[in-house]
């Protein structure tokens, strides 16, 4: 698949993917960004992305980055459209600082990665009933006798 990427800081690598086997590809950060004890702020990733049409682009945070940097994402992970592609749509990893202690992400750090998952749109078709018996709402699987 091609798709079409814009450095906003040219001195930057690319995205890429680190093995042979990688699914998603790891975002370099653009800018050191300070995140206060409890605060959430947005750490720039540098590129804009235009998502392939039937596709989006998931942003997800590498597994590591709890325990190197005391970070999550308190969305869990981010969604591109395949229409968030303007001049001014640089891609952000929105995370949360769970640690007492300011946390500085470094310029050029790998924090989050970006996997293209292919998506359909649905067509709504309304009906009064499913005609399924009630398994018991929310959180019910294996709560049936």
């Amino acid at each position: 698949m091609r798709v079409q990427i814009q450095r906003i800081d040219s001195s930057l690598p690319l995205p890429k993917y680190e093995s042979k086997g990688a699914v998603g590809f790891d975002l370099v950060t653009r800018e050191n960004t300070t995140i206060a004890p409890g605060a959430i702020g947005l750490v720039p990733g540098n590129v804009i992305v235009q998502v392939p049409v039937g596709y989006a682009l998931m942003i997800v945070p590498r597994s590591s980055l709890p325990r190197k940097k005391g970070l999550i994402c308190p969305h869990s992970f981010g969604v591109i459209d395949e229409d968030y592609h303007g001049e001014k749509d640089e891609i952000f990893v929105q995370v949360k600082n769970i640690t007492d202690q300011p946390v500085t992400v470094e310029r050029g750090e790998r924090i989050a990665q970006g996997l293209f998952v292919k998506v359909e749109k649905a067509e709504w078709s309304e009906v009064d009933s499913h005609g399924a018996e009630t398994r018991g709402g929310f959180g019910s699987t294996g709560t049936h006798t």
